[in-house]
């Protein structure tokens, strides 16, 4: 029997200050993990900030999850969605990624931040910047990663 496919998104904060060849070299090595075990996802890294959406077998995101719990570079790691999926959201990438600005001056009155939504405390808002984050980057990333 097949395992079944688990979806799990977390944001952290990276303890220290991460430089584009830092950036480059993590991403290089997760590409290349994660294709050895079945894993495909996105990262997106804003202001020394991550969200990364993990996919595969159940037990293989369990324990990926788990170690960058315990990886020294983040802190404050908080799962924001832990769920069975029947298919792959982003099968074509192994670590698709995107980094993004921080805004260098406040929204227009009554626009949001999806990004500074994920800290809410209101369940409902931290799906809903999930979801425009994914429906953002799939629109913006045709090149498969």
């Amino acid at each position: 029997m097949t395992e079944a496919l688990r979806s799990m998104t977390y944001s952290s904060t990276a303890a220290s200050a991460f430089g584009a060849k830092e950036l480059a070299d993590l991403l290089a090595s997760s590409r290349a993990a994660n294709l050895a075990r079945d894993l495909s996802g996105m990262l997106l890294f804003r202001g020394n900030r991550f969200l990364q959406v993990l996919e595969g077998p159940e037990s293989v995101v369990r324990e990926l999850v788990d170690r960058i719990r315990r990886d020294p570079r983040h802190r404050d790691m908080r799962i924001l969605v832990d769920e069975e999926i029947e298919e792959r959201r982003f099968a074509d990438w192994t670590m698709g990624y995107e980094v993004l600005n921080v805004p260098q001056k406040a929204a227009p009155e009554g626009f949001r931040d999806s990004f500074d939504d994920l800290d809410s405390d209101d369940d409902t808002v931290t799906a809903r910047a999930l979801r425009e984050l994914t429906v953002w980057f799939r629109a913006r990333s045709s090149n498969p990663r």
